[in-house]
């Protein structure tokens, strides 16, 4: 991203002044002798804060930021508009990182419905504290990932849900058909900074980055108008706090390992495997002890030691195929209602849109939920499925026609004959009874809405 002044268009080339190599300029020689002056010139020129601000390292956070868009924070900026706010603050703005001054700035409160009901807090912070905790994470990541535990797969680079998924089925398979789910109360409001930066504070030794980070913790958050001092907690949209978040339950991860527990965690979320209700209990209340010695609480209404088959992860479930007895992936029943509930709001016949409109929307939905759950093999319940979503569709094609006269004519249009045509029009004002019609499934088939763009979940 080019940010010189004689062009100020975005591209994949970033140049701050200051960041150009060489003799430092003399700005910032001038902050490193009034840091000297203080005794404390070490931490405002450490390796790792340079490595923060190095040219490479800066040039790649403000790619992925700008690609990873976001609405504006407290104050209004915009991804956009960052490389121009850069081109004439960037030599002030590493003057204050270096120094140990920089403030960030609140965090805009949003709250989002959870699917279970309730709200989710997240804060938004502001385009440029994103870019910076962007260009803090890819120095840090790198450093600290490696050292997590391999059944640690939350916000990881080259880890997935899948890989969580799949191991969890390893477990079971291998006979351990109890879990502990355990489900933190609020974990990203209720982190403990001074738990979080002690652990941090073992794995970094640069007390300038240190610093900076327990800023950006303390920032305090924008709630309609009002700020609202945060001594606690890590909230979710900031590109720091997934990592913060691991480090943090490292230690739990590592207690596990120690003591030979079949466990995977993805964030928050911890299943531990075991073969009997016994061992669930003694691993249960070993969770208690460890989340207690990070001052974190366990959700006890959402935890429980239960059959497998009566829990879920990451939106999946468990069965055993009656003749391999071989155990399989399928979508919990949660997650299917959930979807259920997006396709019903989605083809909703009163909100006014073209049928196109629609279709597109359902694509691009179900292709992702489609990637998501390929985990699962329940072909039948997917077949159960698109058959509803074609029904709701049929209802839809029945609503936008709206008289008989209409219906009559597209479906001579699609091909019905003329008693086939007449028999679903004269019925066509009731839309959800007619759409189950089978003279109606002869015109408006699988394979023309498979011409239309609509994902079938079976194939």
């Amino acid at each position: 991203m080019n940010l010189t002044k004689t062009r100020p268009q975005m591209s994949n080339q970033l140049e701050l002044p200051g960041t150009q190599g060489g003799e430092a300029p003399a700005s910032k020689r001038s902050v490193e002798v009034r840091v000297a002056m203080h005794g404390n010139a070490r931490s405002a020129t450490s390796a790792l804060m340079e490595r923060v601000l190095s040219r490479p390292n800066l040039q790649f956070a403000m790619k992925l930021v700008i690609r990873n868009k976001g609405g504006p924070g407290i104050d209004g900026m915009t991804v956009e508009a960052l490389p121009a706010y850069l081109r004439e603050n960037w030599l002030r703005i590493r003057e204050q990182l270096l120094a140990g001054s920089y403030q960030p700035s609140l965090v805009k409160q949003q709250l989002i419905p959870k699917s279970g009901g309730g709200m989710r807090e997240l804060g938004i912070p502001t385009v440029l504290d994103r870019f910076i905790q962007q260009a803090i994470l890819q120095v840090l990541q790198p450093m600290i990932d490696p050292t997590f535990s391999q059944h640690s797969y939350g916000f990881r680079p080259h880890r997935r849900a899948h890989d969580a998924i799949i191991e969890a089925q390893r477990y079971v398979q291998e006979g351990r058909r109890w879990v502990v789910d355990v489900d933190l109360e609020k974990f990203f409001d209720r982190v403990n900074h001074d738990v979080l930066m002690a652990k941090l504070a073992k794995r970094i030794d640069d007390r300038c980055l240190l610093g900076l980070i327990r800023r950006f913790l303390e920032a305090g958050i924008l709630a309609n108008g009002v700020t609202i001092e945060r001594l606690e907690g890590t909230p979710q949209g900031g590109p720091l706090s997934p990592l913060l978040a691991n480090v943090l339950l490292d230690e739990v991860d590592k207690e596990l390992e120690k003591r030979g527990h079949a466990f995977v965690r993805y964030a928050d979320d911890c299943n531990v495997y075991v073969r009997s209700r016994r061992a669930g209990d003694r691993a249960m209340e070993l969770l208690r002890k460890l989340f207690a010695r990070l001052r974190l609480r366990i959700n006890e209404a959402k935890s429980a030691i239960d059959r497998v088959w009566n829990r879920k992860l990451l939106g999946y479930s468990f069965w055993i195929a009656p003749k391999s007895r071989k155990v399989k992936c399928r979508v919990a029943d949660k997650a299917l209602n959930a979807m259920k509930d997006r396709v019903r709001n989605t083809t909703c016949r009163t909100r006014g849109r073209s049928l196109a409109q629609i279709i597109e929307e359902l694509r691009v939905y179900l292709t992702g939920w489609k990637e998501y759950f390929k985990l699962a093999k329940t072909r039948s319940v997917f077949r159960d499925v698109d058959e509803w979503i074609r029904h709701r569709m049929r209802a839809l094609h029945l609503k936008h026609w709206r008289t008989t006269r209409t219906a009559y004519r597209e479906l001579r249009a699609l091909g019905a004959s003329i008693p086939v045509a007449w028999r679903v029009a004269r019925h066509s004002r009731r839309w959800w009874h007619t759409s189950h019609n089978v003279h109606l499934h002869g015109v408006l088939t699988n394979d023309y809405f498979d011409k239309l763009g609509l994902i079938r979940l079976a194939r």
